[in-house]
């Protein structure tokens, strides 16, 4: 199983060691962040917005087609009670390449990336929660 560390730095900001790279997160400013990173939801939708991008980029490469300047827009709304991402929507740009004919195809590679499929399927996802040494947390 791979694992991704996540350290507290003090000062309601984190930093996560990703194999041999390192990501600044921040919190929203009504959590007591600062702006030094992006917030986790941004890392999220940022995630699925790149996992999008690199599965369509692959297939339009492999099919001949002109990837220059693709581009993959995210949006999205953040709800309360519980508070949560909704209405996720992707736009993927491929401005430079002939693709009338490819449009179903790049559509269903684009839902077939790892973290699109893993939202998709959360209702079954666990998320178990540990603790270790003095303070053991398990919810």
């Amino acid at each position: 199983m791979a694992t991704i560390t996540t350290h507290y730095k003090g000062n309601m900001l984190f930093e996560t060691a990703i194999g041999k790279h390192t990501l600044t997160i921040d919190v929203p400013a009504d959590m007591g962040g600062t702006d030094r990173g992006p917030q986790p939801p941004q890392i999220f939708i940022a995630s699925l917005g790149s996992c999008i991008g690199a599965f369509v980029a692959q297939y339009s490469e492999r099919a001949g087609m002109d990837t220059s300047g693709m581009t993959v827009d995210l949006s999205f709304e953040k709800a309360a009670d519980p508070t949560r991402l909704i209405n996720l929507k992707a736009t993927v740009k491929l401005p430079n390449a002939e693709c009338t004919q490819r449009v179903n195809a790049i559509h269903k590679v684009a839902e077939h990336c790892p973290v699109h499929e893993t939202i998709l399927t959360m209702q079954g996802l666990e998320i178990e929660v540990l603790g270790q040494g003095d303070c053991d947390i398990q919810a």
